[in-house]
């Protein structure tokens, strides 16, 4: 049987893995990116935006962890746009649009 393994998904204190009020402004709800700050910074993450530096160290070491042995992701449809119920048309693009990182 396969395994299903959560990796790379923060969670706030309270419970909570984005903000309240998401919106095309504010993908992650509002406040929801500074779950994400530690990670932003690390080594791992600068690389995979093509950018150079970050810092090393145990968060470095986790954010790996979270990416390594991948082979396929499942995301939610929440991860490509806000739009609930039905699609109603093709012109969302996603959150990045047409050049995601």
């Amino acid at each position: 049987m396969p395994k299903l393994r959560v990796s790379s998904f923060a969670v706030s204190l309270d419970g909570y893995g984005a903000g309240p009020e998401q919106s095309r402004e504010n993908p992650l709800g509002a406040g929801g990116l500074a779950l994400h700050e530690w990670a932003f910074a690390t080594r791992t993450f600068r690389t995979m935006f093509g950018q150079d530096g970050g810092t090393t160290g145990i968060d470095d070491d986790f954010a790996a962890q979270g990416f390594a042995g991948i082979g396929a992701w499942i995301m939610g449809r929440n991860m490509f746009g806000p739009v609930r119920g039905d699609w109603p048309d093709e012109n969302w693009k996603g959150w990045w649009g047409d050049n995601p990182p």
